[in-house]
């Protein structure tokens, strides 16, 4: 691991097939890189053990969160929300997420996908673990859900953020954080000139691994070790050094995981 700044990894799956061939590479990339915290948010059923065997591997480094991804959200989401409760009620987890909402290609599920929410929100709260949102076309619906609830008494992280002005307003009113990736690098991404208007203390780094990866590696399977490349760009946008980034949503990290807490190493 190289000397330098320490990066969090705010949101990753490093756990799926696509990283089989070289999945030890790419944590060791990723510390070299100086990205010593890689937070891995469940999908569903099949990926929990390959996720927990990541965490067990690299203790202190990789830490698992639980919960069932919107799209994963199908005819059988009870027993999959089931499995999910299960592994939550152990306490062996730094989040419930990924959750949230999705209705970008495909709304035939939005009811169980609003009930799954609901749910999984739910445990969150009761917990008071931090949920991890995904909202793609969705921000109408997750915010009258999390006024439902009561949102003020949860903490969280709105994912992947891509909202309008209003929306990020929105999402900040519930005091919740908001995470930046690789799409902060792409032209025209409307990030620009949102990133400004997050506090310091609200704002995550992530790289959604493999998706989404930064420019230059736009294109490429995503991993890690690229975000580097993300801090750079939001550092630009606020005036910053990549390493001042890195120490700022490393510390919102560690705060909004109780990262010291489930630190093994």
């Amino acid at each position: 691991m190289k000397p330098g700044p320490a990066y969090t990894d705010s949101h990753a799956h490093l756990y799926p097939e696509a990283f089989a061939p070289d999945r030890d590479l790419v944590v060791g990339r990723a510390l070299d890189a100086g990205v010593t915290k890689i937070l891995l948010p469940n999908i569903n059923s099949t990926t929990i053990d390959p996720m927990f065997a990541l965490a067990g591997r690299y203790p202190g480094h990789c830490f698992p969160m639980m919960g069932l991804h919107p799209t994963s959200v199908k005819e059988d989401y009870r027993e999959e929300i089931r499995k999910i409760e299960a592994h939550i009620r152990r306490g062996e987890i730094v989040a419930v997420g990924e959750t949230g909402i999705d209705l970008y290609r495909d709304r035939t599920y939005q009811r169980e996908q609003m009930e799954v929410f609901r749910i999984q929100a739910g445990w969150a709260k009761a917990l008071k673990l931090p949920v991890v949102i995904h909202s793609r076309d969705s921000f109408g619906e997750i915010f009258n859900l999390l006024d439902e609830m009561g949102a003020g008494e949860m903490k969280g992280v709105f994912h992947s953020f891509t909202g309008n002005p209003e929306e990020l307003e929105r999402a900040l009113s519930y005091g919740f954080m908001i995470g930046i990736n690789g799409i902060v690098t792409f032209h025209n991404s409307g990030l620009t000139g949102l990133i400004p208007h997050i506090p310091r203390d609200r704002l995550l780094i992530e790289t959604d691994a493999p998706y989404l990866a930064p420019v230059p590696h736009r294109g490429k399977r995503n991993e890690s070790s690229f975000l580097p490349a993300v801090a750079a760009k939001v550092g630009e946008i606020l005036n910053l050094t990549a390493e001042e980034v890195a120490e700022i949503t490393t510390v919102n990290a560690a705060n909004l995981f109780q990262l010291n807490m489930h630190d093994g190493s």
